[in-house]
């Protein structure tokens, strides 16, 4: 029997119990579509994190004090002339410093109000760093900060609600009592969590300091380092300036620095962990499939006992046997792999729980591949008990 015929042959035992036929094309697609899908999510997922951490640069390192290093050793705080002194020397590694304050203020327009913004007082090198880079008029300049300046960049969300008829450049916003003149607007930004860094007010540090939150301790530090292979080596040598700086050491030391690269490399690491779980759940569904298959070739050798027979007593070889079921098995598979495919491929446009799905490229000839293997695997004891039939049992027995 050719291959022409082998298949021409298993499509006509496929129809020949279509019910049966159409439920097992089920199983195998659900199977499938399970496999892409659920492994599209996961990419998803993956992508989106990826991409949140991205967005605070990979090349950065955030000092945030503690409120730690109590002891007589612990006599400064993490100040904006700390943040200087660091800058000043001019480590290896290292090649910005910038410091920020931070607050929750309420701003308002002569239209609008908005409460609870996140208002950060910072430098002209916080809009050079990851994305935060001005996409309308202009960042404040260092001469606004060492005049304590009443000028501030505000982000397109908050710019929206406070300004909805018009460009915010050149008008003034009240930041607690404070008016601000807008001389810029910030880049769109994603969302990183559950804020928005769109609904954001950048003022210069000074002018922050001088109004609100005054000149102790600064919210953090954003040491930029010269490359993403530097950004190791300069945690090292911020951590040494620090201590000297403020007198700790590493037991005691009042500030935590987060390294944006290994939290970006750990959260890869959790993704494609959670991807493999996923997709370990979802070829559970392409094994059922396969159980499932066993059972119809089953019944299929049995109500074509006959067929067999006859077959067999007219010369058919048992290899021909074996492939005519074989092929009937992968047939079957195949096109409800196909069919699982489609549907994943559907299913994959619109999101699932806030995540958009991105479909792995390898998963579908993944999925395909292996909805045709596990046809041809459960279908070998089938074929394989047809093909052994002898022709005088498998005709007495109907």
């Amino acid at each position: 029997m050719s291959v022409a015929e082998m298949i021409l042959s298993a499509l006509r035992g496929i129809t020949a119990n279509k019910l049966r036929s159409i439920l097992t094309l089920l199983g195998v697609m659900i199977g499938v579509a399970s496999v892409i899908l659920l492994l599209a999510v996961g990419n998803g997922s993956a992508q989106t994190v990826n991409s949140a951490i991205s967005q605070l640069g990979t090349n950065t390192l955030t000092v945030r004090p503690t409120g730690g290093g109590s002891g007589a050793s612990s006599t400064k705080q993490i100040t904006t002339t700390v943040g200087t002194q660091i800058q000043a020397a001019k480590l290896g590694h290292v090649k910005e410093v910038i410091p920020q304050v931070a607050g929750s203020l309420t701003v308002a327009s002569s239209t609008a109000s908005e409460t609870s913004i996140s208002v950060i007082g910072t430098t002209p090198a916080y809009f050079t760093v990851g994305t935060n880079s001005v996409s309308a008029g202009s960042a404040f300049t260092a001469a606004d900060v060492t005049a304590s300046a009443k000028t501030a960049v505000i982000g397109q969300t908050l710019a929206t609600q406070l300004f909805p008829s018009g460009s915010p450049l050149g008008q003034q916003v009240t930041v607690g009592g404070t008016p601000l003149t807008i001389v810029g607007i910030l880049a769109q930004q994603g969302s990183v969590g559950f804020t928005d860094p769109n609904s954001v007010i950048i003022a210069p540090i000074s002018r922050i300091q001088a109004s609100f939150t005054g000149y102790g301790a600064v919210s953090s530090l954003t040491v930029e380092a010269k490359s993403a292979d530097a950004v190791t080596a300069a945690q090292g040598e911020v951590e040494v300036m620090l201590n000297q700086l403020l007198g700790t050491t590493t037991a005691n030391e009042p500030y935590t620095i987060i390294n944006q690269g290994s939290l970006l490399q750990t959260a890869a690491t959790s993704a494609a962990s959670f991807t493999v779980l996923l997709g370990a759940v979802a070829a559970i569904s392409l094994l059922v499939g396969g159980i499932g298959v066993t059972n119809v070739m089953l019944v299929t050798v049995t109500e074509r006992t006959r067929e067999i027979g006859i077959r067999k007593a007219l010369g058919a070889t048992r290899g021909a046997i074996l492939g005519q079921f074989l092929a009937e098995a992968a047939t079957l598979t195949l096109l409800g792999g196909v069919l699982g495919v489609i549907v994943a491929l559907i299913g994959a446009q619109f999101p699932v729980n806030g995540t958009q799905p991105v479909v792995l490229s390898y998963s579908i000839p993944l999925a395909l591949g292996v909805s045709v293997a596990i046809g041809v695997f459960f279908g070998v004891y089938p074929a394989a008990r047809a093909a052994a039939m002898r022709p005088i049992q498998a005709l007495r027995a109907i």
